[in-house]
């Protein structure tokens, strides 16, 4: 029986001892991880100007074009409609491609989301263009990095994770000065102009640190482990991740429907 122990236990050590090496074979825990989530704030800072910029355009696009401030938030609500439906889009492609691949569309979509915005003639061309921000822009950043960099780490990985979602709030302390500081000396729509070359000329270099698929770091469950993850909480995945969808809708509307004024009301 003592050996029978015994055994096991030199087993059970050699195995994680595989599994270490695996990790460390695999780039999880690396110098390569942490670059890569160097990377996901930067490309998470710069990239997510989508979700900011309107709040602080509003007051001038709703001067240019006579309208009243309900209507002038249409951009910012087809924003976040893109940003909600794009987000399930770049899930797919995060699944079968990577992350690299949305993030360079993200890139190139915001590029020629901001291009568009400049030069739109009317309120709802405006609007559609902040809509294709939010639906190929911005939705392929904040999950599918977060994700990515989930993949990447196990000693660590809320940490990362944390510091990786942190971007998007860097994201709304860097830029609004910025954009007012250009929106008073150049106008919003050279601003936007601006704020497209940007991300074009610093994402798509920084979407290739990315080029490495995330490495497989779990072990496969056993049968009863397995049973368990697949009714985390007693429920089916299916409807944990509809309650998460209601918990993150009921959040992001409470957030959102003042956040869109903040800068006219303080203005007025």
């Amino acid at each position: 029986m003592l050996c029978c122990l015994e055994s096991r236990k030199e087993l059970a050590l050699d195995s994680e001892v595989n599994r270490a090496a695996i990790l460390r074979a695999g780039g999880v825990d690396s110098g390569y991880a942490w670059l890569r989530l160097a990377t996901a704030v930067i490309l998470s800072t710069v990239g997510n100007v989508g979700l900011w910029s309107y709040v602080v355009a509003l007051p001038a696009v709703q001067a240019e074009f006579g309208v009243t401030r309900g209507a002038a938030t249409l951009p910012y609500t087809l924003t976040m409609l893109g940003f909600a439906f794009g987000s399930v889009l770049m899930g797919r492609l995060l699944d079968r491609f990577g992350v690299m691949p949305p993030l360079i569309i993200g890139a190139v979509s915001l590029g020629l989301g901001y291009l568009a915005c400049a030069y739109a003639p009317s309120l709802e061309l405006l609007a559609l263009a902040h809509g294709i921000i939010g639906f190929l822009g911005c939705s392929s950043l904040f999950a599918p990095l977060m994700t990515d960099v989930s993949h990447w780490f196990a000693r660590r990985r809320g940490f990362a994770v944390a510091i990786a979602a942190s971007g998007n709030y860097l994201s709304g302390a860097v830029w609004p000065p910025i954009e007012q500081h250009l929106i008073s000396s150049i106008g919003w729509r050279d601003t936007y102009l601006f704020i497209g070359i940007i991300c074009v000329v610093t994402m798509l270099p920084l979407a290739f640190v990315f080029w490495r698929r995330a490495p497989l770091h779990e072990t496969a469950p056993s049968a009863g482990e397995a049973r368990s993850m697949q009714r985390p909480l007693g429920m089916s995945p299916n409807a944990l991740q509809a309650l998460l969808g209601i918990a993150g809708l009921a959040c992001c509307v409470a957030m959102s429907m003042p956040q869109v004024h903040l800068v006219a009301y303080c203005a007025d």
